[in-house]
């Protein structure tokens, strides 16, 4: 549907700004004091609602993260050691932990899991023996294979992928299609988890504003029991997407009125039976395609 563009002070010329989605944004305004208050006011409404993780939480999650890489990474060495390997290649093979959904978008809630991606196999055996673990348990034969568990009273979900790489570099970029390449049709899905989630933050105007709107439009989600695509509603990773999409559509726009604006904008979809996700990702499976909400 055709929107047109306005911006403020329309009189005078304005620089050229980047187009985040597939069409032009529906307005260029810039914020005004008022919908600064009324972020300020929707900040301090959601605090003491659950939706920010207090400091001592994150720093746990954190040493969390970092006990599960150097688990990884003792684990992977061991691995080397029992094939044989050379001493050169067993330093530089490499491992890595990453994460994806809520904590990777940075909006995961006060107690909530933690979704990390890594290897499967017998790192089961190695996580057996840690104190930390709880309630572990595998799941092979899933259509993502996943292990469960709780550490240090964080549940935790643990993906699979065997990349068809040399050595795991510490910065190494999943979005990168060739990565994708010759590998099993699992652990593309494995990775499809952090790549999604790491190419909605790669096509949103400001990552502050997409984070503070997607957490109200979360709470408001749950809160009327509608948060479940087990139950045929929208997830995680779909509502990140509509959130996404209103900030591409509104790109200089706050929180305040990104909330207004995502209910405004999809309502009229919902009304007209036009609801895709209007989000185009890019690079997921080694081409161009559209991701339904």
């Amino acid at each position: 549907m055709p929107f047109p563009v306005t911006t403020q002070g329309s009189q005078q010329t304005q620089p050229p700004q980047k187009h985040y989605g597939i069409t032009s944004p529906i307005s260029l305004a810039a914020p005004k004091e008022t919908d600064c208050i009324l972020t300020q006011k929707l900040t301090e409404t959601l605090k003491p609602l659950g939706v920010f993780e207090e400091e001592e939480e994150l720093q746990r999650r954190i040493l969390i993260l970092g006990k599960l890489n150097n688990l990884v990474k003792e684990w992977i060495r061991e691995i080397s050691e029992s094939k044989n390997l050379p001493q050169s290649v067993i330093e530089n093979v490499g491992g890595k932990i990453f994460k994806f959904g809520s904590y990777r978008l940075g909006v995961h809630t006060k107690g909530a899991d933690i979704d990390a991606f890594d290897f499967f196999t017998s790192f089961y055996d190695k996580l057996k023996l840690q104190e930390e673990v709880k309630d572990l348990s595998a799941v092979e034969e899933a259509f993502v294979p996943v292990i469960k568990l709780c550490f240090d009273g964080i549940e935790i979900d643990i993906l699979f992928a065997r990349l068809a790489l040399q050595t795991i570099p510490e910065d190494l970029d999943l979005r990168d299609d060739s990565l994708l390449k010759n590998l099993d049709i699992r652990c593309i899905r494995s990775l499809n988890g952090c790549r999604v989630t790491d190419e909605i933050l790669h096509l949103v105007p400001n990552i502050d504003n997409f984070w503070l709107t997607l957490r109200a439009i979360k709470l408001w989600a749950k809160r009327h029991n509608i948060y479940s695509n087990i139950l045929g509603f929208l997830g995680g990773v779909s509502w990140a997407m509509l959130v996404a999409r209103t900030c591409q559509l509104y790109p200089n726009a706050i929180a305040s009125t990104l909330v207004h604006k995502f209910f405004l904008y999809f309502f009229h979809l919902f009304r007209t039976s036009q609801l895709l996700s209007c989000l185009h990702i890019h690079k997921l499976t080694g081409s161009s395609q559209k991701l339904w909400g």
